[in-house]
């Protein structure tokens, strides 16, 4: 197992410097840069003219090495990460680039990981509901909710959610994480309940739409498992029903939840950004977004390499759990 593990870990330095220079690379390409931003703030919002406003952006290109050419962009980054662990710093935020990781990821992830586990343990629970249960009213009702988590867009839940409580219900604090009256306050249990009276819409959708993938997965999964020889073997050996369930089919019916795991975390972390743009939430979707927005090539490029770093640990992850739940599974296929 320590074996598998430094090989995966060692394996993911090359790849994630192969994905830093890919993402690099992507973001520089469409035409366009920070000092185009500036010029069009500058000649809309300011009324400064063309050629002046051209004349400011050009030296703040020049000021902040956006005129040098792309290697030498990407190595003074790659190089600023490797020696100093600088990532940079924002053009739009005007601040170093890790600070804006560090105001946006530990919430995005706390966030992620709360939806995230919300949606395996009941989408598991309630698949093995209707798989138990084919056909039944249970199956039926259970199936419409999968149907409606999978098919209705996030966004347009969203929308619906905060229309009820702003012009249904009068609710006015919508966009922060706590009300202002908890400001600069030390966390306690009135300001987590006030936490989650600010944030339940976000975990509602994003878990909706999990638990309903992970019923259909799971109750597809575990109905095929049960016609399996050895399930029936289980039952003639007079096994109750519910051992015979839990001890031998439910475990096989999990690796391709498990395996998903390899994917779901990064995509957790983006998955939230048109719910956060919606509420106006400060984490790291609407940061992404807004910095492509305006050519922030930094920002935009340390959240792409944080999202390939996720995807990387969640693989590693996903084969542990693996190995962990089948013996038979092994680097290479050798048993240990």
């Amino acid at each position: 197992m320590l074996r598998f593990l430094v090989i995966r870990v060692l394996g993911a330095i090359p790849l994630l410097f192969l994905l830093s220079v890919v993402t690099f690379a992507i973001i520089q390409a469409p035409p366009g840069d920070y000092g185009d931003y500036i010029r069009s703030m500058l000649m809309n919002q300011g009324g400064v003219p063309a050629e002046q406003a051209e004349a400011q952006a050009e030296a703040y290109r020049e000021a902040n090495g956006l005129n040098d050419p792309l290697v030498v962009q990407y190595f003074r980054w790659i190089t600023g990460i490797v020696t100093r662990f600088d990532f940079g710093h924002s053009l739009y935020y005007n601040k170093p680039v890790g600070q804006v990781v560090t105001e946006r990821l530990p919430a995005t992830i706390l966030l992620a990981l709360t939806c995230h586990i919300l949606a395996s343990f009941l989408g598991i629970g309630l698949g093995i509901i209707a798989a138990t249960r084919q056909y039944s009213w249970a199956d039926t009702l259970l199936g419409i909710i999968s149907f409606m988590g999978m098919t209705i867009p996030r966004f347009l839940l969203a929308i619906i959610i905060l229309y009820i409580l702003v012009f249904r219900m009068g609710v006015n604090e919508i966009g922060s994480f706590n009300s202002a009256y908890w400001g600069g306050q030390p966390w306690g249990w009135g300001r987590f309940v006030d936490l989650l009276a600010h944030i339940w819409p976000v975990i509602f959708i994003a878990t909706f739409g999990g638990l309903a993938y992970n019923m259909r997965v799971m109750r597809a999964n575990l109905l095929d498992v049960l016609n399996s020889q050895y399930v029936e073997t289980a039952r003639a050996k007079g096994l109750p029903e519910g051992a015979v369930i839990m001890k031998h089919a439910v475990p096989n019916a999990l690796h391709p939840l498990v395996a998903y795991q390899g994917v779901v975390l990064p995509y957790m972390l983006t998955g939230e950004i048109e719910v956060a743009i919606v509420f106006g939430l400060a984490t790291v979707g609407p940061a992404i977004v807004g910095s492509m927005g305006v050519g922030d090539v930094y920002v935009t490029a340390t959240f792409m390499l944080v999202l390939a770093t996720t995807l990387i640990i969640g693989n590693i992850i996903a084969d542990l759990l693996l190995v962990a739940l089948d013996p038979r599974v092994r680097l290479g296929g050798n048993a240990e």
